[in-house]
């Protein structure tokens, strides 16, 4: 582990594998490999396991028209995923698949993490933002080249900060209308353009709460798949404990103790809150702060 924090959907055991994506002719060779797996998915959901592990068929379960992306080597096991360029993109954040989400061993839940984020990026960029010629695939799924003008195009991530803000020995925490009833989270928000991480938790807080950090300290990211974003985990203390909230953003907020996000967390029948499923880096950020660390 490179963070002690082990955030979810994080540690794969695929090995990327870039050698082979640029290379063609090694490409072709674990493509037609015996040993090849295909990742099983019901459009964008996976297929599991009763222990939650991923299901895999061969090459010869690849659907009609469907692209593959090569997700890397396991082992030596070549691992794609199939891409049906023409379904149309998802753009919603998927509930529903939070419960397999919820059982998936964390190596797990990070390859199919991967494997999403790689096909919806697809299905959302068809086209070349240069000269609007449909793009075709291209370093074994990780880019599309445009065959007009031969413009590369290579997948992107959003910036998100998402960050616990402390006064004393209280931490804040929020919730909007979307989430599930009692359910609170960290705050969060996207990086705007020419803005550091820094700057985006401070912008954030004081938008979100009308609270102003005084500090900002980093502590771990998860890549989140929903669709495509980098979700970066921060804590800052605050000047005080006075909330002015945005009710477009926020629903409602509150300031609550480390014991009562304890009893969250242990799912005690008087705590105040639902907390962050386990595998979102929200549960993590809040575990890390009544921890101590």
């Amino acid at each position: 582990m490179i963070t002690p924090f082990n955030p979810g959907l994080t540690d794969s055991r695929i090995d990327r594998a870039d050698q082979i994506r640029i290379d063609e002719e090694r490409l072709a060779d674990v493509q037609y490999s015996l040993r090849a797996r295909l990742l099983k998915l019901d459009d964008l959901d996976p297929e599991i396991g009763p222990d939650g592990a991923l299901s895999w068929g061969s090459m010869a379960d690849r659907p009609d028209g469907a692209e593959l992306l090569f997700l890397g080597l396991d082992g030596e096991t070549p691992c794609f995923a199939p891409l049906i360029e023409d379904a149309p993109p998802a753009g919603q954040r998927a509930y529903a698949v939070w419960r397999y989400l919820d059982i998936m061993p964390p190596e797990e839940a990070a390859t199919y993490a991967a494997a999403r984020s790689l096909i919806e990026w697809h299905r959302g960029h068809l086209f070349c933002s240069r000269c609007g010629t449909r793009s075709e695939v291209a370093k074994a799924g990780w880019g599309r080249k445009c065959p007009n003008c031969g413009a590369d195009h290579f997948p992107r991530v959003d910036p998100v900060v998402i960050m616990l803000a402390t006064f004393e020995d209280k931490a804040l925490v929020g919730r909007q209308p979307r989430f599930p009833p009692d359910r609170y989270s960290a705050l969060a928000g996207f990086v705007e353009p020419g803005e550091s991480l820094e700057g985006a938790v401070a912008r954030e807080l004081f938008e979100e709460a009308g609270v102003r950090a005084t500090s900002v300290r980093y502590l771990s990211s998860q890549p989140w798949p929903f669709p495509n974003t980098l979700m970066m985990a921060c804590i800052a203390p605050v000047e005080d404990d006075a909330l002015t909230l945005d009710k477009e953003e926020i629903e409602a907020a509150k300031w609550v103790t480390r014991q009562q996000v304890q009893d969250a967390f242990d799912g005690a029948v008087d705590a105040q809150f639902i907390a962050p499923p386990h595998f979102a880096i929200a549960h993590t950020l809040l575990r890390a702060w009544v921890d101590g660390k």
